[in-house]
């Protein structure tokens, strides 16, 4: 019974709960005020930070703080290495939980029509659908891994696609924040400015998805009952 998929999915919850405690006593946004401790420094920072990150990602913190007090702690260049190998762990992290913990438990309640519609977008165009997700960051960063985790998506086009679908907003919030006691330079104006179009740009995309999932999920009774009417005309046909 300790290992039945409730018993496991109980597990994961009270990881998630500690994680989400541990994150409000810690308070890491504290990072963009305070600063990065002075007993570590040069290129462990960096490595400790972006394992920070990875932790910090899957107990729920929000990646824009992260992003941006990577680039105000440690600049462009090292702050965007620390955030985005932080942002592949954590999603690691959140995926292997969640598949290990909780796909057993949750899989079983995947059966509203949007929910079996966007389980099998997931399931069928993992990298492409997780692509997107990345690209245009509407969904919240923790629901799209552990979304993805209870879906059949496999590990490695997961990760791929968190990688290369992070870059772009990783690396904008990264500048702005190394940029942050400049906000009329250049570099700042264009990483906000991007920032607001992908932002306007995942609200266009969710809406487009939105119908589209929709559509799928009305067509979908309708072939049903395609496929079962020559079935049911064969079975009206008399014999002889």
């Amino acid at each position: 019974m300790l290992l039945s998929p409730k018993a496991r999915l109980a597990y994961l919850a009270l990881i998630l709960l500690s994680a989400g405690v541990s994150v409000l006593l810690f308070e890491p946004q504290r990072l963009l005020s305070a600063g990065w401790p002075p007993q570590v420094g040069g290129a462990a920072a960096v490595l400790v930070f972006g394992l920070a990150y990875g932790v910090c990602t899957a107990a729920l913190v929000p990646r824009p703080i992260l992003n941006l007090a990577a680039g105000a702690l440690f600049g462009t260049q090292a702050g965007f290495a620390a955030a985005l190998g932080g942002t592949v762990l954590g999603a690691g992290l959140s995926f292997a939980l969640g598949r290990t913990l909780g796909q057993d438990a949750l899989r079983p309640y995947v059966r509203g029509r949007w929910l079996r519609a966007a389980d099998g977008q997931l399931s069928r165009h993992g990298f492409r659908s997780m692509l997107a997700i990345r690209l245009f960051p509407g969904m919240p960063f923790a629901v799209a891994n552990y979304a993805a985790a209870v879906s059949r998506m496999k590990y490695l086009p997961f990760l791929l696609a968190t990688g290369l679908g992070s870059v772009p907003n990783t690396l904008a919030y990264v500048v702005a924040g190394s940029q942050a006691t400049s906000p009329t330079s250049p570099a700042f104006l264009v990483s906000t400015g991007f920032i607001v179009l992908s932002v306007s740009a995942a609200a266009v995309v969710g809406w487009r998805k939105r119908h589209r999932l929709g559509a799928a999920v009305t067509a979908t009774p309708g072939e049903t009952a395609v496929r079962r009417e020559p079935v049911a005309a064969a079975t009206a046909a008399p014999e002889g």
